[in-house]
């Protein structure tokens, strides 16, 4: 397995911006109505647009297959046979899945609009609607979804970095980030300061941070300055 330290800076950001253009290309609709009619003109509309969709007679079909695992909007019928669109959205927990959630209903009210965008809903779009109203929610949701998408693999990259570390560059890693000097991780860790000088060099390049600012900044993110020594 090729060394992810040893790769330049820019082959890493080219691999990334790769990544993030197969991502988008891969993007998909998924349209959740139990009216079949309905179905097939979403689907017809969003291919015409060179959208990839995929469609669903029901909740409980749409949770058959599992969550999403490419950036997804999810076009949800508030009332659906069975399990309703608002149960639906109660029973997803995005998690690292990156779905947004565009609803569309021919019978909706001010409490089911409210409840479906405090959940995180991107839109509610009331029926009858035109084609432009749609489409507008649907790259809003698949631009929140790339997002997301995005954010977790980022997340994931840098957990693998982290544990490419001992455990004593962790600490190290830890406590310089939460400020203490080179003398005081020293005797906390019982170890001399160039021992301390050699962890946290390792942990800079393992972690693929060009600055010490930067490896702060990555410890943040990780949640590591929170977690004690």
């Amino acid at each position: 397995m090729q060394d992810q330290s040893a790769i330049p800076s820019g082959a890493c950001a080219t691999a990334a911006a790769t990544a993030a253009a197969t991502a988008a290309a891969r993007a998909v609709v998924w349209v959740v109505d139990d009216d079949a009619s309905i179905r097939q003109a979403l689907s017809n509309l969003l291919r015409s647009e060179g959208l990839d969709a995929r469609t669903f007679g029901s909740a409980e079909e749409m949770l058959a297959g599992g969550l999403p695992t490419v950036p997804t909007c999810i076009i949800l019928d508030v009332r659906l046979r069975g399990l309703s669109g608002l149960d639906l959205q109660a029973r997803l927990s995005p998690g690292d899945a990156p779905f947004s959630i565009v609803f569309i209903s021919g019978h909706a009210d001010v409490r089911m609009t409210a409840t479906a965008m405090k959940a995180g809903a991107v839109d509610f779009i009331a029926k009858p609607f035109t084609d432009e109203d749609l489409l507008g929610a649907v790259h809003a949701a698949l631009d929140k979804a790339r997002a997301r998408h995005e954010t977790a693999r980022h997340a994931r990259t840098l957990r693998e970095r982290y544990a490419t570390l001992s455990p004593r560059e962790q600490q190290v890693m830890r406590l310089a980030a939460a400020g203490l000097l080179n003398k005081q991780i020293a005797a906390k860790a019982d170890i001399s300061e160039a021992t301390v000088k050699i962890h946290r060099g390792n942990a800079m390049r393992k972690m693929q941070a060009r600055t010490f600012a930067d490896l702060v900044l990555l410890a943040q993110s990780m949640g590591l300055l929170e977690a004690g020594d």
